[in-house]
């Protein structure tokens, strides 16, 4: 019998990438302290401006979270109390989170079993005279096709929110990356994400001047002159040690997520015939960046691939294990199980993998070998 290997490859490790950056990373935090700029200085300020060239806006606003991008956005497309804003079940809690926020009623619809992201025929189904805005999620790394979407909103008069909060360099049906595809963008840095801060931030992009001017107010208490406050804002800054950070790596994103679709590649490649179902890969110009490399175990078998992965040494995570509408703090909602069959049963399969840019082709052999080896005996 084959001896288990006992070196443990974790879902993301972090420890692997401040390798690679340690020295810029050091002496980037070592400058901001000597300055003693320590909030809203040059660095956001630079920062700011490089993402937006980045993602292709003419505005980045930096914030304190991703869960700060999506409250000040929702705020500032003047979504309130009684509107609509349809979005997926099948996301990370802070999307809903932050409708509730704007006291506006979340609308939960299906996803396309397929991709796993939002079905553009169920939103079609959902609007009411009440719906205020669409905030797509792009999951995974995989962006939702918006062409429909943005025909659905011109059409009714809607508002586009993307949540980019994991697709920072994917590509949209249209070429344009991630971020560019709405009215205002939302993204998360995240300490886990394709371009991750060292702690917690966000921003939110946007071509709309008048807009942009709105939400730098917003993140800091609604102030457009130093302690003139015309609108009741937010604490949502972002500060001067995560935006050097942040502006370091986002010098390596593209390196990073190129690597990333490499070893997306490797993994379909060795896993497209065992018995799982792998996550397609988009026919450019789409872009997939592999935030995570997400598979689905049918059958009732993904829990238990779990455990045996991980008495193996073998990180695994589930995105998500309980959609929104089934959560015990979304009751109120009135939502109940089967309400959306698709989700649910996404819900229930879904599994991802280790997936980091430092990642070794060993590694990923190792990994992929083991869910071979479980699904040939279960």
């Amino acid at each position: 019998m084959t001896a288990v290997a006992t070196e443990e490859i974790p879902l993301v490790d972090l420890k692997a990438q401040y390798a690679t950056i340690r020295d810029d990373v050091r002496a980037a935090i070592d400058e901001v302290l000597e300055s003693m700029q320590l909030t809203i200085g040059p660095n956001v300020k630079a920062f700011d401006h490089e993402f937006a060239s980045y993602i292709g806006t003419k505005h980045s606003i930096g914030v304190g979270s991703g869960t700060d991008a999506l409250q000040l956005a929702i705020r500032a497309c003047g979504v309130s109390s009684g509107d609509e804003v349809i979005t997926v079940s099948h996301t990370f809690f802070a999307t809903v989170e932050a409708i509730l926020y704007a006291n506006a009623r979340p609308i939960l619809v299906e996803v396309d079993e397929k991709t796993m992201l939002i079905d553009p025929a169920a939103v079609a189904a959902a609007i009411t005279p009440r719906t205020k805005a669409i905030i797509p999620v792009h999951l995974y790394g995989r962006t939702v096709d918006l062409k429909p979407l943005k025909q659905l909103a011109q059409d009714r008069n809607i508002t586009i929110i993307e949540d980019a909060a994991q697709a920072h360099g994917a590509l949209l049906d249209d070429g344009h990356r991630a971020g560019t595809g709405g009215r205002v963008n939302c993204f998360s840095f995240y300490c886990s994400k394709n371009l991750g801060a060292y702690g917690e931030a966000g921003s939110i992009t946007t071509s709309d001047d008048r807009l942009a001017e709105e939400l730098r107010a917003l993140r800091e208490h609604g102030q457009s002159t130093r302690y003139y406050h015309p609108v009741i804002g937010y604490n949502a800054r972002l500060d001067e040690i995560q935006a050097a950070i942040l502006r370091i790596k986002l010098r390596k994103l593209e390196e990073w997520n190129n690597r990333r679709r490499e070893l997306g590649r490797m993994y379909d490649q060795r896993l497209r015939d065992v018995g799982v179902i792998v996550p397609e890969i988009p026919a450019e110009p789409r872009r997939h960046v592999f935030y995570t490399y997400t598979i689905r175990v049918t059958g009732g078998r993904r829990d238990d691939l779990r455990k045996y992965l991980g008495d193996r040494g073998i990180g695994t995570q589930i995105h998500y294990p309980v959609p929104i509408h089934l959560q015990q703090s979304a009751e109120f909602l009135g939502y109940r199980k089967g309400d959306l069959p698709v989700t649910e049963k996404v819900a229930a399969e879904v599994l991802s993998l280790p997936m980091f840019a430092e990642l070794t082709n060993e590694q990923l052999e190792r990994v992929s070998d083991a869910v071979r080896t479980f699904m040939k005996s279960h």
